[in-house]
């Protein structure tokens, strides 16, 4: 099944500061502020949602096919997508541009400051599900908010089941924004705080979102996940870590793990355990796509937690 990613394509740039950010405020100079901080460490790491996402899928014997914009710098980043089985041809350089990058300080208290660089996902608004007449399933993840609303719209005119994916963006998209994403959706993916968020921009109960969509997925950390379908609500547990490193692209793995489900058209509720522990996978590691797995070692972890999985290959 050709099953398209879209949404962020980025870089991660963290930084260590061993100190203590509030202790170089001065509150009588708070109207002028010139600090630098002089770091200890600093980790790129590849990331974006849509990177993420299609790895998890990669890793369970699919070939996603990547769509987003990403800058001139994109080069070895394509190059490791590549050799770890994503499909980067849909992938848009802007030439004058850099990818997008999220440039992060972190002090001894896990305070923290940070900047985002949108760069080349501005112009992911350029690209089009029309060139791509043989998908057969896509994900529209957070990205920059025109284009996921114009992706939507493209999506319901071909006919071509989605899953909508608000993700960050809830804080940033109007109502009506998100009430367009949600409407002819297949899936409606986001964790509790983002469904407050949609509850309170769009007026949309559960209830609501299942008028316009399939159906509604509400992920809640460590408490696993709900999926609402029709009259139905099934509750999937989260798979116990053997440790906690990072928390950095475990919601993307989950949602990469849901689409391996559904390529096979395994039930939801599979699907979602299957998400669930891919989401492990990711949180045992530092970043999004630093684990590595075979499918027998992950259909061996699944049934250890959840019993046999026939219901996909």
């Amino acid at each position: 099944m050709s099953i398209i990613i879209t949404g962020s394509i980025a870089y991660d740039y963290l930084m260590s500061f061993p100190g203590k950010f509030t202790e170089h405020f001065l509150p009588e100079h708070m109207n002028r502020v010139s600090l630098s901080f002089l770091v200890d460490t600093m980790d790129k790491r590849r990331g974006g949602c849509a990177p993420n996402i299609a790895y998890t899928l990669a890793l369970l014997g699919q070939r996603p096919r990547l769509m987003g914009t990403a800058g001139q710098d994109f080069g070895e980043y394509r190059q490791w997508l590549q050799a770890a089985g994503v499909d980067t041809s849909l992938v848009k350089v802007v030439g004058d541009k850099f990818t997008a990058s999220f440039f992060c300080s972190t002090d001894t208290e896990s305070n923290q400051i940070a900047s985002f660089y949108t760069g080349a996902m501005a112009h992911a608004a350029e690209l089009s599900f029309r060139t791509a007449p043989e998908a057969r399933l896509a994900i529209i993840s957070p990205n920059d908010p025109a284009a996921m609303v114009q992706y939507a719209e493209e999506c319901r005119a071909l006919a071509l089941p989605f899953i909508w994916d608000p993700g960050q963006q809830c804080a940033r998209m109007s109502g009506d924004e998100l009430a367009s994403g949600i409407a002819g959706a297949a899936i409606v993916i986001c964790n509790d705080y983002e469904f407050e968020l949609i509850r309170q921009k769009t007026g949309l109960d559960e209830a609501g979102v299942l008028s316009r969509a399939g159906a509604l997925v509400i992920t809640r950390g460590e408490n696993g996940c709900t999926i609402l379908q029709g009259s139905t609500s099934t509750d999937v547990p989260a798979v116990t870590p053997h440790k906690i490193v990072d928390p950095t692209g475990v919601g993307d793995a989950f949602r990469g793990g849901f689409l391996k489900g559904m390529a096979d058209k395994a039930p939801y509720e599979v699907c979602a355990r299957i998400g669930s522990v891919a989401a492990t996978y990711a949180l045992e590691h530092l970043g999004g796509q630093s684990h590595a797995y075979s499918w027998t070692e992950f259909k061996a972890r699944y049934e250890q937690h959840f019993g046999a999985l026939s219901e996909v290959r």
